[in-house]
């Protein structure tokens, strides 16, 4: 008999995040009133910690585990930050962003229109993870970026090198 299975599961993208979290459930809720996140599959392990989850965001699919420290599993409040931003498109940045706020999110750069042509911003979630948002508003070429970021003005960090 024979069967074919895809390789990549219909619905799932190439790319997909795994998420480990302190308290998978709670965060769970908070995708759902954060992102509009629907809950797929939870699989609770004999302890009650979640050994998966899988939520679908707009198109997208993100997975989720409790924090599970014997097993090396640590999600970014206890390895005290991160450094992998999710970036997150929505039709609208600036309302996504104050629900994500409502929710529970710390707003570490606020909303603004970027050179490369996205109303952008970014949060930090109740569990550590970073995710920047944002709503394409101009299509723009690479010569028009490029053009626009040498026209900003320089940083602090970029002022003193020579």
């Amino acid at each position: 008999m024979s069967t074919s299975v895809k390789p990549i599961p219909e619905g799932m993208h190439t790319v997909t995040p795994h998420l480990i979290c302190a308290g998978a459930a709670d965060a769970i809720a908070f995708y759902a009133r954060a992102f509009g996140a629907v809950e797929l599959t939870r699989l609770p392990g004999p302890d009650g910690r979640l050994m998966h989850a899988m939520l679908s965001i707009g198109d997208s699919k993100v997975m989720l585990v409790d924090e599970m420290p014997e097993h090396g599993a640590l999600g970014p409040n206890a390895l005290k930050g991160t450094p992998v931003c999710i970036h997150l498109y929505v039709p609208d940045v600036d309302a996504t962003l104050a629900q994500a706020v409502a929710a529970g999110a710390t707003v570490t750069m606020p909303v603004g229109d970027m050179f490369w042509g996205d109303r952008y911003g970014q949060i930090v979630d109740p569990f550590g993870h970073r995710w920047s948002i944002a709503t394409h508003t101009r299509d723009l070429t690479p010569e028009q970026i490029r053009q626009a970021m040498a026209s900003m003005p320089a940083t602090c960090g970029e002022a003193g090198k020579q």
